[in-house]
């Protein structure tokens, strides 16, 4: 099985998650709660869910409650529900007593009143893909009865539960360590996910509880339990990945290269260039627009997106960041939180920090760093310098080491420099100030008040040659 995570839902609407305990991950956070691919590993679970048709979405939640909600609320579609849940298809259950996935079932005991097929999703793991849920709803109605699960075939079957079959329909679920002689040799495994008949699940559960006096149960043995009065329809996953649950840092790393591969080969599809996919990573909210080209080691994260024929370069790497078309990102520029209009250049090694702006046809070269700022069209600024709450006016050129002195130990104080002005080389902005339009400074100067327009300023103290002394 893929984790002690699962989820319910009923007559192939409504799921409800239920979030397992204990995990190897040594950490305080809880394991559906670490990201992969740019969302938390639950709520990837909820995402495949909701395409798959299923609202509302029923959380069966034992630690970590109020994290998980938290997290949902700010990563889930739409607006908050009742219970807080953005899109309001998200009801929370609480799991009182932590005892395995077949004790997280009881706890929705209401919704399960009604009969109907269910679906149960392990929620954490995160590659289950849509059509795979939608399968296996129809799996548990097409001439099966109503029980389904999903099966893989992955390359090393591990710890997981083998699948027994005979004649495609399911006879038993084995831990490995308890197969029978010849069963070992079935590489066929349980991928953590059902479609189980309501309310006869919870009758299934009681007995197999009676008989077992079991603390701890398992899904996998009320399903085995099942099997011998009831056909069990095995339905094979579109990729054995999504057998895999999180419940170390090596599964961690294992799902996020695979999310990320997903990722590469969605925009190689959509008329991306990619020049080497392996060194790519790209999250799941990311968009790029066709004929972008990205080269090795490029990161795209959060909710960052590109336009058309945009290229970005080795190295770089952005987080919430937007480009319009045709942007040049140079190599091992760092984009975060940055807009950036349509013929563009940034880099290369380039900073833009959360609010900065480049307006159409203005360049960011080498160590420029630009936060909360707005840069007009075709502005330059080319070296070595620091922009930081300003406002640089259209076709403004600012000169190597130029610096805006925003911060005065207390307050931030913003700089605007008008239309047309040209900074010199190392001048020093102390803000508030202005420069006008035209305005133009002296190499070296500090700035300590207005520049009117079309007006030089310097503000250096005079040059003094000194004749050396003889020795």
């Amino acid at each position: 099985m893929a984790g002690e995570a699962a989820a319910v839902g009923g007559a192939g609407a409504a799921v409800i998650l239920a979030v397992g305990g204990g995990d190897r991950l040594r950490s305080e956070l809880p394991r559906v709660l670490h990201r992969v691919g740019g969302r938390a590993v639950v709520a990837w679970v909820v995402a495949a869910a909701r395409e798959a048709g299923c609202a509302p979405i029923h959380l069966v939640v034992g630690s970590g409650a109020r994290e998980i909600r938290r997290v949902l609320e700010q990563e889930g579609p739409g607006e908050p529900g009742e219970d807080g849940l953005r899109g309001g298809d998200i009801l929370r259950v609480e799991q009182s007593r932590q005892g395995g996935t077949g004790n997280a079932l009881p706890m929705a005991r209401k919704l399960l009143d009604s009969a109907g097929s269910v679906l149960v999703i392990s929620g954490d793991a995160p590659l289950v893909r849509p059509a795979t849920l939608r399968r296996l709803q129809d799996g548990a109605r097409d001439g099966w009865g109503a029980v389904a699960v999903a099966v893989a075939d992955p390359d090393d079957p591990g710890g997981l539960g083998r699948v027994i079959r005979s004649n495609g329909r399911l006879e038993r679920i084995v831990a490995p360590a308890n197969a029978r002689t010849g069963e070992p040799a079935s590489r066929t495994v349980n991928a953590g996910h059902y479609a189980l008949p309501a309310p006869a699940i919870l009758d299934w559960l009681e007995k197999l509880v009676a008989d077992r006096g079991q603390d701890e149960v398992r899904l996998a043995d009320v399903v085995s339990g099942a099997a011998g009065e009831h056909p069990v329809a095995c339905v094979r996953v579109e990729d054995a990945s999504e057998a895999l649950g999180v419940d170390s840092r090596a599964d961690l790393a294992a799902v996020q290269r695979i999310l990320y591969r997903r990722s590469v080969e969605a925009l190689l599809e959509a008329g991306v260039t990619i020049l080497d996919p392996q060194s790519v990573w790209v999250d799941a909210g990311v968009t790029v627009g066709p004929d972008s080209v990205l080269h090795p080691g490029v990161t795209l994260l959060g909710a960052s997106s590109t336009g058309r024929g945009c290229t970005v370069h080795s190295g770089a790497w952005l987080r919430d960041s937007v480009l319009g078309d045709g942007v040049d990102v140079l190599p091992y520029s760092v984009l975060d939180g940055a807009r950036v209009a349509s013929g563009c250049s940034v880099g290369p090694f380039a900073r833009l920090r959360p609010e900065a702006v480049l307006e159409e046809g203005a360049r960011v070269g080498n160590f420029v760093e630009v936060k909360k700022s707005t840069l007009g069209p075709g502005v330059k600024a080319s070296h070595l310098s620091y922009l930081g709450d300003s406002s640089v006016g259209a076709g403004a050129n600012i000169g190597a080491g130029v610096i805006t002195c925003n911060y005065d130990g207390d307050t931030k104080h913003r700089t605007v420099i008008g239309a047309g002005a040209f900074v010199g080389s190392d001048t020093i902005l102390v803000a508030p100030v202005e420069v006008g339009a035209g305005g133009y400074t002296g190499a070296g100067s500090v700035i300590t008040k207005d520049v009117p327009e079309e007006t030089l300023a310097v503000g250096r103290a005079r040059q003094k040659n000194i004749r050396r002394r003889p020795r």
